[in-house]
């Protein structure tokens, strides 16, 4: 067994790649890496966000065969979680993603103490927003 194991990155599926790299770079300031284009799996097409001081990456993928799914529903990972370090990051960039239209909860007190919004992706993923 490894001594440590580091997260290297998070893939996930997206149906439009450039919008998906649009989301992450304007509301999230993540660097977006070069485009990749498998030719190994012909219309798999792949970029890397960075977000700001993150060592772990995100995999922003998009290919033909991929099939929506419920991802409230369907088994594996349910959301990504974002501390942004304050209650006024997490105010600010709620209202901001609300004017576009991807709030889906608004900025609260959770029963467990936290403090959060939930938006989603332009595919719909759920990202909770949180100090």
């Amino acid at each position: 067994m490894p001594a440590t194991a580091l997260l290297a990155h998070v893939a996930l599926w997206t149906r439009d790649l450039d919008a998906a790299s649009a989301f992450w770079r304007d509301h999230f300031a993540a660097d977006i890496g070069d485009l990749y284009r498998s030719r190994r799996q012909p219309g798999f097409l792949s970029r890397f966000a960075r977000l700001p001081g993150q060592q772990v990456v995100l995999e922003l993928m998009q290919a033909p065969w991929v099939a929506e799914a419920d991802p409230q529903t369907r088994v594996g990972w349910a959301h990504l979680a974002l501390s942004l370090g304050s209650q006024a990051a997490v105010d600010a960039t709620a209202a901001r993603l609300d004017a576009a239209g991807l709030l889906i909860s608004p900025p609260r007190q959770t029963g467990d103490g936290l403090y959060e919004a939930v938006v989603r992706t332009p595919d719909g993923i759920p990202i909770e927003i949180t100090v």
